[in-house]
């Protein structure tokens, strides 16, 4: 059964609030199911944005995942989705039941949003399309807005290039006793970077610039078991980097990509077509469903009132970057007042939850570096300035303010650099007395950038160049958080190797940040002293 293209575009989002009655599926309005050759649920399942009293859940009916043209081997029709929730995993208890309809104009996606679920509270949940059952998954409400909170533990990841490596370390995250995931950005690549796998499939050797290419990107990596796994055992809440997209972008300006795409009304046709594509393929509710070539990513997210995580955009309101945006020596157009990262309604947004917070920890879900990073360590500064290092005055607006403000517990988590890294921010990098006045843990890559070392050189120059950069790590894997009142304790967890399966997992070395504290501390029993600084204390 075929229906209007803007009739299914609002069955889709009707969809993605899902209509439930107590515990009985929503009867009326139902398509019909196909007979399926094949599983339709081998993207798996997900869910996300955990608040109080509900999250939202995901899945795709994709029986032919990579099928060319980036319909998953699906019809034109629609087809009715049903979900249960329960409190155990073998479903004994369902306490809500609904149906959300799955189109082809959103890939057969499908975004239920539940609520009335009781807060700080583990759930089980699966889909059904006709006979098929989907596998199980699992995820939690939020604690109660103010609630006494003891702990909270996450992990957060980014910069996943499946060409790059396997994807182990998710095998290892599946298995962490962890409350959500946080992912800042580059789940996928828009083409191949570095070859370490010799199976990837043809039609994927070139660059996405449409939809299909971004949806066959993203069904790629959603088609490796561990990345499965660790979407279907805890809740994830997710942003983009540049390379949803085009390898720097900034706003309306294309990034680095394919020639003729840089042209700006072909850039904002593939900006639409990368945004609808991350929607189809994340759990992420109807309000960051994009409208063409705008999304509105940056949200905040409460865990009573133990922590606030505030989840930035650092690539959809920015100014363009300057100078050269890999390296630059000389350019002083990045102190220039007018130039932004965040765009003036992000940046006072941030700002207003930052100082009205009433939360013991504030946390900044961040994509590219915010501290100074000097990579070179002669007399002046040498930077990139598609980093924070490029856009100064917000820099100093947002440390200025947690400065002013007393904001004691200020932590940013940072992806993009494929890198581990422990640094202390201060409140205003030109002042060479200005006080430390938060912590930054960049997290590295899950693949991108191939097997890793320990300490490389780059790693030596930026420790000499940087003396608030204690700690410096290239190897593979992701950061796991354990968060109580009174301290921040940050996991480095690494891979030997990503280049083949089965590596086992370590912690390289463990940081903590003290409550009334600012800046990162090595933990004496955990971090090794072979990384320059690794263990000596800073930000005191």
């Amino acid at each position: 059964m075929a229906i209007p293209r803007r009739q299914a575009l609002r069955l889709a989002a009707a969809g993605s609030v899902a209509v439930l009655v107590g515990t009985s599926a929503a009867s009326s309005g139902r398509f019909r199911t196909p007979r399926w050759s094949a599983d339709p649920f081998t993207l798996g399942v997900a869910s996300g944005d955990p608040a109080p009293d509900g999250v939202v859940l995901w899945t795709r009916l994709a029986p032919d995942p990579l099928a060319p043209d980036g319909h998953g081997g699906m019809m034109n029709a629609p087809v009715t989705v049903d979900y249960e929730v329960a409190t155990d995993e073998r479903f004994r208890t369902v306490v809500r039941r609904g149906s959300a309809v799955a189109t082809r104009e959103l890939a057969h996606s499908v975004h239920p949003e539940v609520h009335g679920l009781e807060p700080d509270r583990w759930y089980f949940y699966r889909f059904r399309a006709g006979s098929v059952i989907s596998p199980v998954g699992r995820t939690r409400t939020a604690p109660a807005a103010g609630a006494a909170v003891d702990r909270l533990r996450f992990a957060f990841a980014s910069c996943q290039a499946w060409s790059a490596g396997h994807f182990t370390a998710y095998e290892h995250m599946a298995a962490e006793d962890l409350d959500l995931v946080v992912h800042l950005g580059d789940y996928i690549y828009e083409k191949s970077w570095r070859h370490a796998r010799v199976d990837q499939p043809q039609i994927l050797t070139g660059e996405a610039t449409d939809l299909a290419g971004y949806r066959l990107r993203y069904a790629l990596n959603k088609a490796e078991a561990p990345l499965r796994a660790a979407h279907a055992a805890f809740p994830w809440i997710v942003t983009f980097d540049d390379h949803e997209v085009d390898n720097n972008w900034a706003a309306d300006h294309p990034g680095l990509g394919i020639d003729i795409h840089r042209l700006p009304p072909l850039f904002r046709r593939r900006k639409a077509a990368a945004f609808q594509a991350m929607y189809e393929h994340q759990p992420l509710r109807l309000a960051q469903m994009p409208r063409g070539a705008s999304m509105h990513l940056h949200r905040c997210f409460g865990w009573g009132g133990l922590a606030e995580l505030t989840m930035l955009d650092t690539r959809q309101y920015r100014s363009a970057q300057v100078c050269d945006e890999d390296v630059t020596t000389d350019c002083p157009e990045a102190a220039d007042p007018r130039r932004t990262i965040l765009g003036v309604a992000q940046r006072d947004w941030l700002l207003d939850g930052l100082t009205s917070s009433t939360a013991r920890w504030q946390i900044l879900g961040n994509q590219v570096g915010m501290g100074e990073t000097d990579i070179d360590p002669g007399p002046g500064l040498k930077f990139s300035t598609d980093s924070w290092d490029g856009y100064t005055a917000d820099r100093d607006l947002v440390l200025g303010a947690a400065a002013r403000n007393g904001v004691d517990n200020l932590v940013v988590i940072t992806g993009d650099r494929h890198q581990n890294m422990a640094s202390n921010l201060r409140a205003d990098y030109a002042d060479p007395g200005s006080p430390v006045v938060a912590a930054e843990f960049t997290g590295t890559s899950i693949t991108t950038g191939g097997n890793g070392r320990d300490l490389t050189d780059i790693g030596r120059v930026l420790l000499s160049a940087n003396p608030d950069l204690r700690f410096f790590n290239s190897q593979r894997g992701y950061v796991r958080v354990d968060l109580d009142r009174w301290l921040w304790r940050n996991d480095f967890r690494v891979l030997p190797y990503i280049d083949r399966p089965g590596a086992p997992i370590h912690t390289r070395a463990t940081y903590v940040v003290e409550h009334g504290t600012p800046g990162v501390v090595a933990d004496a029993e955990q971090a090794a002293p072979t990384a320059g600084r690794a263990a000596v204390p800073g930000g005191r």
